[in-house]
């Protein structure tokens, strides 16, 4: 929790993303799309959240060509960085988890076994993309020799995170459908690849 109450956990999320090298919005949602499964959040927010920073004195911008139109590149300001330095020392507690397909399981007394497998299922797809997303930050870790170590780490978090909503994907599919579950297409040697 923030000591600051104008400041959110999301708000740190946007300072750390901006970082040494500055970021605009249109990167922080980049950023945010290959790494959905750390943290999700509206398109909107990821260019709110900077100008209310800015208000705040933590971060500053300039204008930068674009392709079309100028965009807004935010830096760190030195308050900013003095509120990540008081953030970073705080104790992280364990993270916060709205996981729906939890909830659709604990809805298969009310709506039925197949149902809530139905709906289930549609998050093979998802893990898929999500797995897609982790291997082009992947690439782009290379490309960032500042951050590769620490988004390396993440990665390999990520990849287990992955890991074990597949397992218990197919644990549910198991349950739910009455018998053994058939391997997703496409999941055979994801685990090989790390």
């Amino acid at each position: 929790m923030s000591s600051d109450p104008q400041l959110t956990p999301f708000s740190y999320t946007v300072l750390v993303l901006v970082g040494d090298r500055g970021a605009g919005p249109h990167d922080l949602v980049q950023m945010m799309r290959r790494g959905r499964v750390y943290w999700s959040s509206s398109e909107s927010q990821w260019y709110a959240e900077p100008k209310r920073l800015e208000k705040l004195g933590l971060l500053r911008s300039r204008k930068e060509p674009g392709r079309t139109r100028a965009r807004t590149h935010y830096e760190l300001t030195d308050a900013g960085r003095d509120a990540l330095r008081a953030w970073a020392v705080r104790p992280a507690g364990f993270p916060r988890i709205q996981n729906e397909a939890i909830v659709r399981v604990l809805a298969a007394d009310l709506v039925g076994d197949a149902r809530a497998l139905e709906g289930l299922r549609g998050m093979h797809a998802d893990l898929d993309a999500i797995d897609a997303a982790l291997d082009a930050a992947e690439a782009e870790a290379a490309r960032l020799p500042h951050r590769e170590r620490y988004l390396r780490l993440n990665h390999r978090l990520a990849r287990r995170l992955v890991d074990a909503h597949r397992e218990w994907l197919a644990e549910a599919e198991r349950e739910l459908g009455g018998g053994a579950a058939p391997p997703p297409e496409g999941a055979a040697g994801r685990r090989d690849r790390r």
